[in-house]
């Protein structure tokens, strides 16, 4: 971008300003990009504007009350006159410098020069293809909102702004990309997040230098989580859904919403924000602290069942005589290690087909995979029954971990267990747990240490970590986010001074 001094001035040649135009953008040579020329009382007017990002409808309304304008109401001073007095529209805005002109009119809105006058008129009218805002796939709920994120950002933060209406809520605009000009909203709640987070998050933002962001929110993670491109470990969450979104704003996190993105960042996130999930929270306490820990269970399994039976299997004295059964009733014919690769493998393979497959074929492909890989294969000798079973228990626990980037991650320690496992046995096992568990241990998100609140250790909001506590009970926010205002709840409402008003009802001040 360049420095104001280096930017060029609008001409008062309005034909020159068109030809600026397009040699930057090309305005002969794009089919979308269009100039319509008018008359207006006696002056000559150019509009500029992307076919497709432009609301037609009120353009239209907005020239027909320009077209019944006179000479006396065009003279003197005309860019003046139609800014304050005859444009009707709310988002109506004056530049001065062509490359202003350029990056407003590529984002959609529409651009308005007159003959004699050295400033444009920019007009908001843009619009966007847009889908409805429907329920995320990832993160259904049984009862609750049905609305999610759709992949543009005005809505979005609409979204947002319905269920916080809290003036303090803060949603400042940064763009990005040489190229692209990716719109991003950093979005916090300015009395209550750590203004030294929120800056962090800012400068990190600020500082991206690259021609694009096409993969939107997954490009601005990897640019502003430097050191963590070998870390399977998410470091933020994301969420498509706006009622989590706003419930982590009033926690103190950040959010970082990025256009054409269904999915928000939510920074920093912890391990354990990844194994929560908005069910829990639309259900009793009760029920929902016991929908927690099936899930803990769930995703525990997923990364330790297949390593400790793989041990058990290979080394059978280790077991107590009440669980002699574990291990392989009739081996494969080849060895186990290279049966749980396969199987592995053989998993991906079908989530990744069924992911590509059109809706309607899925469920067939589904019971294809099922009848080849877990009957035909258990026949053949292939596989042993046992590591069919275990690995549909494991491929379950991954898929009911909330986080699907959290999933995959677990899904790596888990080949990583049972491959230290075959090569050293015990020793390789407790080997790869405990090298797992430091290298949580020391892992940060934005400051915040990955394992809080069990690294360093806060027995209370461990507590909340582990049984879902009912809302009465969460009076405080997370500490560990050093929040300006830690205490949610308030025990006494303030008491309101009336308003003074004088003999004859009238408000005084």
């Amino acid at each position: 971008m360049k420095k104001e001094q280096e930017k060029t001035r609008i001409s008062k040649d309005l034909k020159e300003n068109i030809k600026l135009l397009d040699a930057e953008i090309g305005i002969e040579k794009s089919f979308d990009i269009l100039t319509r020329e008018l008359v207006i009382g006696g002056k000559n007017v150019t509009l500029l504007f992307v076919d497709g990002l432009t609301n037609d409808q009120i353009v239209t309304i907005v020239l027909r009350n320009l077209t019944s304008l006179d000479y006396a109401d065009m003279h003197p001073e005309s860019i003046k006159k139609l800014f304050k007095n005859y444009l009707g529209y709310t988002e109506v805005d004056e530049v001065q410098y062509l490359e202003d002109v350029v990056n407003k009119v590529l984002a959609g809105p529409l651009a308005i020069f007159v003959e004699g006058s050295d400033k444009a008129i920019i007009m908001d009218a843009r619009i966007y293809p847009i889908r409805s805002p429907e329920e995320p796939d990832l993160e259904r709920v049984v009862r609750g909102s049905r609305d999610g994120f759709v992949e543009t950002l005005v809505f979005n933060t609409a979204l947002i702004r319905r269920r916080i209406r809290d003036p303090k809520l803060r949603m400042e605009y940064i763009q990005v990309g040489t190229r692209s000009k990716s719109d991003i909203i950093v979005c916090y709640i300015e009395d209550i997040a750590n203004p030294d987070l929120v800056q962090s998050i800012k400068d990190k933002i600020e500082y991206i230098k690259i021609d694009g962001i096409p993969m939107g929110e997954k490009s601005v993670e990897e640019l502003i989580t430097p050191g963590s491109y070998w870390n399977p470990f998410p470091k933020v969450r994301y969420t498509e859904r706006p009622d989590v979104a706003a419930m982590h704003l009033l926690e103190g996190h950040v959010l970082v919403l990025v256009d054409t993105s269904p999915s928000v960042i939510i920074a920093p996130a912890t391990y354990f924000h990844h194994l929560q999930h908005a069910e829990e929270y639309r259900q009793n306490p009760t029920v929902g602290a016991y929908l927690r820990w099936v899930r803990f269970v769930g995703v525990a399994a997923s990364i330790f069942l297949l390593p400790l039976w793989f041990l058990f299997a290979n080394n059978p004295e280790l077991l107590p005589p009440q669980l002699a059964f574990i291990g392989v009733s009739k081996p494969g014919e080849i060895a186990l290690i290279w049966q749980f690769v396969l199987a592995e493998i053989a998993i991906d393979m079908i989530r990744l087909a069924t992911i590509h497959t059109p809706a309607a074929l899925a469920t067939s492909t589904g019971i294809i995979a099922a009848l080849l890989i877990g009957e035909l294969a258990t026949r053949v000798g292939l596989f042993s029954q046992e590591v069919v079973l275990y690995v549909a228990v494991a491929a379950v626990g991954t898929f009911l971990t909330p986080s699907i980037e959290m999933a995959n991650a677990n899904r790596l320690v888990r080949l990583g267990l049972i491959i230290m496992t075959a090569l050293f046995r015990v020793p390789g096992f407790v080997i790869g747990v405990v090298a797992t568990f430091v290298a949580l241990a020391l892992n940060k998100s934005f400051g915040v240490p990955y394992l809080w609140p069990l690294v360093p250790l806060n027995a209370k909001a461990l507590s909340g970590v582990l049984v879902r506590t009912p809302v009465s009970m969460r009076n405080t926010r997370p500490s560990v986010l050093k929040p300006i205002d830690r205490d949610r709840q308030v025990t006494a409402a303030p008491a309101r001074k009336p308003l003074n008003r004088s003999k004859n009802g009238e408000k005084k001040g």
